[in-house]
């Protein structure tokens, strides 16, 4: 389905009919609301699910270029104000977390409670350069070869090479099966706003201190629901420093959190489904 939005552009969601727990879903990077297969195939009916693809991912339009996270927490409030969502949980994975936090800063009255999968920091997830230095500018990350090797090959479809990063990195303790593996590298395909995503990415900063980058807004404060951390311990995408700084900032915040490790690399919903779950339906108080 999609929803035409206000300022234009147009999301494609996918939505789970359930019960009265309202969820939304918010996929990373390289990726699109394909990557919540599982989940919505395992999760309890107690929840009806809506999980979206953000500007420029999956099946959404990229009409506007996105420079901030906060573009993409304006998109969902249109989002969620097209469909007359009042009060929900909201769910973040890898860059979705971050989504997921500004909305909860840029909108705390929406939200209920909010669950942080392999989340990058409330400081943002950095990008550095070949001397392994923070990149501070756009024509910085313009210049960087990785992120060249990557756009080139999603103008090509390469799906071989998305592949290979993906099994080094991101499938790096289990794979998916064939049939998913197919539907997750086409949503890596079809990503048009890889360099956007990346510097926006870089310069998210809602906590009280510099990332290297850029001063902190001190946006985290606004947050008003608590918040489940969990991550995969084998994670070689989200490091176990970023997670501490989420930590950090939100115990300095006062904002009520759990943290959750579990045994999985950062593909969470492929390495350890039931975990995730588990610690879901224990941080919702929905039996399951």
């Amino acid at each position: 389905m999609n929803i035409a939005l206000e300022n234009g552009e147009n999301l494609f969601f996918v939505k789970k009919g359930g019960g009265e727990h309202v969820l939304l879903l918010i996929h990373g990077n390289m990726a699109s609301s394909a990557q919540w297969d599982l989940l919505l195939e395992e999760i309890d009916p107690a929840f009806t699910v809506y999980a979206v693809d953000l500007r420029g991912y999956g099946q959404s339009s990229y009409d506007q270029p996105i420079n901030s996270i906060k573009d993409f927490s304006e998109d969902i409030k249109q989002f969620v104000d097209q469909l007359d969502l009042q009060k929900f949980y909201i769910m973040g994975l890898s860059n979705g977390g971050g989504v997921a936090m500004q909305f909860a800063s840029d909108y705390p009255d929406h939200i209920q409670k909010i669950l942080l999968l392999s989340s990058m920091s409330t400081r943002g997830y950095p990008a550095f350069n070949t001397d392994g230095e923070r990149i501070r500018f756009r024509e910085q990350l313009i210049e960087d070869p990785g992120l060249n090797m990557m756009l080139d090959a999603q103008r090509t479809n390469n799906q071989a090479f998305f592949r290979a990063a993906m099994d080094q990195v991101l499938y790096s303790v289990n794979q998916p099966n064939e049939e998913q593996y197919r539907k997750y590298l086409t949503s890596a395909t079809q990503q048009r706003n890889i360099m956007d995503a990346a510097y926006a990415a870089n310069r998210f900063n809602i906590s009280t201190v510099s990332n290297g980058v850029i001063d902190g807004t001190g946006e985290v404060s606004n947050i008003q629901a608590p918040i489940l951390v969990i991550w995969g311990e084998n994670d070689l995408i989200v490091s176990e420093a970023m997670t501490m700084e989420i930590m950090e900032d939100l115990k300095e915040a006062g904002i009520d959190f759990h943290y959750a490790p579990i045994n999985a690399g950062h593909a969470l919903l492929i390495d350890n489904l039931e975990a995730v779950l588990q610690e879901t339906y224990r941080f919702l108080n929905i039996k399951g």
